[in-house]
């Protein structure tokens, strides 16, 4: 499962709504499953949202979405930023709270849109983390090619670092999704948007390294084509990807914080800081938009500093 970024309390428990409430929260989840095509996590996320802002309007004595109104959904947002929400999840429950209630608006339900009224939480853009083009190099050579799990995670974390990709993306590609010969890959992301992404030849050589001598250690009866397997020959789960991630940085003596998302933000600076468009990074991360890419930019301007710094004679 991928590690929750620091947004205030961690939601682990299923929140069942009220009654007068679950059934519309159940039809808008179904609608943008079905019409917006939004991704699994993305859903089950809003399911959790809208689901605490009921039990507390029911709370308040809001018996219907219909009865709430501005103060309502001012004292919700008041109480999780009590709770110590971010800014970020804030913004994220709000977002839910105003698809859902246009939904409404839009279904007969509810007659106004008192969420339009409600100011968006303030919100800084928060640096990623992302490793050094040394630690990245230690990181891969970590796996030991001698037996077929480190074969299998050497092409694996070459993949992520070299194309980009989101851990859910890593743990669902498939065999035929990934063109060797030609050095590009078909990946499936949010709210499963294809984008075309190169392969670059170390990750290509790790692959065929893989499928040839690492691959059909994994697989059992009934496997599918995905890539990557885990020991019971089924698709590799985003919790395994953050545990080895994990391990191999520890046994790469890399002692700042590394995860799965943490090699997508190292792809993306390493890229800027070499020179690339941004928006052709913009197009490979598959983030619809640009400012979601830019801060990168950022990153690389401070390291740059960082680096005239420590090593100009006059910095």
């Amino acid at each position: 499962m991928e590690e929750p970024a620091k947004a205030g309390p961690i939601e682990t428990q299923k929140i069942e709504p009220p009654v007068p409430f679950e059934p519309w929260i159940s039809f808008f989840l179904t609608w943008l499953q079905l019409e917006k095509g939004l991704s699994k996590n993305t859903i089950d996320s809003y399911e959790t949202d809208l689901a605490q802002c009921a039990l507390f309007l029911h709370e308040l004595g809001v018996k219907h979405w219909s009865e709430a109104h501005l103060e309502h959904y001012s004292a919700w947002l008041a109480a999780l930023t009590d709770k110590g929400y971010s800014a970020a999840s804030l913004s994220r429950k709000l977002s839910a709270l105003r698809m859902m209630i246009r939904y409404l608006v839009s279904e007969g339900e509810m007659d106004d849109n008192h969420t339009e009224l409600l100011g968006n939480p303030r919100r800084g853009r928060a640096l990623p983390h992302s490793l050094t083009i040394e630690e990245m190099e230690k990181l891969l050579s970590a796996p030991d090619l001698s037996t077929s799990l480190g074969k299998r995670d050497r092409a694996l974390l070459e993949l992520m670092y070299g194309s980009g990709l989101r851990v859910s993306e890593i743990c669902s590609i498939s065999m035929n999704s990934i063109n060797t010969d030609e050095g590009f890959a078909r990946v499936f992301g949010k709210g499963s948007k294809e984008r075309v992404i190169p392969v670059g030849r170390h990750a290509i050589e790790a692959i065929r390294n893989y499928l040839h001598g690492g691959r059909p250690f994994f697989t059992k009866d009934g496997t599918g084509s995905e890539m990557f397997l885990s020991m019971r020959g089924k698709a590799i789960s985003r919790k395994t990807v953050w545990l080895l991630v994990k391990e191999y940085a520890k046994k790469a003596g890399i002692e700042k914080k590394v995860s799965p998302h943490g090699l997508r933000h190292s792809f993306a600076t390493h890229l800027l800081l070499g020179g690339a468009d941004v928006r052709s990074v913009q197009e490979m991360l598959g983030h619809a938009d640009i400012g979601t890419t830019q801060i990168y930019t950022q990153v690389g301007s401070e390291r740059l500093l960082d680096e005239h710094a420590n090593f100009h004679p006059l910095g």
